[in-house]
């Protein structure tokens, strides 16, 4: 009976599982010590591994998708609105504004790399002046982009659609829309410009 005992009792003081006073052969404490920011943002999520894109939920970097809708529809009005004047052998014209921009611009993030992308369609409001019958006549109306997305610039359409158009001739009108044609350039142009900025966001 009291050798079951003192086996008991041997066993009792070896046993330091709940022991909560930190005794000589226990491990010592962790110490606290900061981390160098600029040494973190290195070392990205402590693997060794450059830090993730998209949010702070995202860490393993899956599908997340960004609306850019509210920036990409203010720069293109403001790239598009300061195209200025064209002048043509019989007459001149200028955008006065962009009176529709409808679409949607996006960055999406998918695994673990950055892609940006968009689709608009857009109408600019045109007047200008030409020498029509010997006079000089206002014409008014619209340059309409119909649909194109990211990388389709090269393809990009433009139509001419006339506000009033009851003293123009048919071949007034294709010389008024060839004209106005010219304005495909610039826009194009300008459009390059909101697709390196999208890029860069």
């Amino acid at each position: 009976m009291e050798d079951t005992a003192a086996a008991a009792a041997e066993k009792a003081s070896s046993y330091r599982y709940w022991v909560r006073e930190a005794t000589g052969d226990a491990a010592p404490l962790p110490v606290p010590r900061k981390l160098d920011p600029a040494a973190a943002a290195a070392n990205g999520n402590g693997n060794g591994n450059p830090p993730p894109l998209g949010s702070v939920w995202n860490q393993a970097g899956t599908w997340e998708e960004k609306n850019l809708n509210s920036w990409a529809n203010s720069r293109i009005k403001d790239l598009l609105g300061s195209l200025g004047s064209l002048e043509f052998p019989t007459g001149k014209a200028s955008i006065d504004e962009v009176s529709k921009c409808s679409g949607d611009a996006f960055q999406v993030t998918v695994r673990n790399k950055k892609r940006v992308g968009y689709n608009y369609e857009l109408s600019l409001r045109f007047r200008g002046e030409w020498l029509v019958k010997e006079e000089n006549k206002k014409v008014k109306g619209h340059l309409d982009i119909p649909e194109f997305s990211f990388g389709e610039l090269e393809d990009l359409e433009l139509q001419v659609r006339f506000s009033d158009n009851k003293d123009l001739t048919s071949n007034d009108k294709t010389r008024i829309c060839k004209d106005l044609k010219s304005f495909l350039a610039p826009i194009q142009e300008k459009m390059r410009m909101f697709e390196e900025e999208l890029k860069g966001r």
